[in-house]
């Protein structure tokens, strides 16, 4: 057990590296659709503790699921909340129609 536990710790640190490595090469232009795809990553795995959630036997683990459920959930919908809103920074603005605004030439 405790060299299973070692394999996959190991691979989690190779893996947090690894990501580190590539999204420092991302160019700012792309970081809006890059945190959309990791919205789209956070709802696989709010759909996982949900799973887990259900899969739940003992009071404890339905405890733990539940506040798995709600963390990813707050983690999908901030990340899309925070994608809006930069989007909005790159729409055009409206302008305000001139001259008189009672409808008369």
């Amino acid at each position: 057990m405790t060299a299973h536990l070692l394999t996959e710790l190991t691979i989690f640190i190779l893996a947090v590296f690894v990501g580190m490595e590539v999204i420092s090469k991302v160019p700012t232009t792309l970081h809006t659709p890059l945190m959309s795809a990791t919205n789209a990553i956070h709802g696989i795995v709010l759909v996982g503790a949900i799973l887990v959630a259900g899969a739940a036997g003992a009071p404890f683990n339905a405890i733990v699921g539940f506040v798995l459920v709600l963390l990813a959930s707050l983690n999908v919908f901030g990340g899309y909340t925070v994608t809006e809103r930069m989007l909005q920074m790159f729409r055009p603005r409206v302008q305000a129609p001139k001259g008189p605004t009672d409808g008369t030439p």
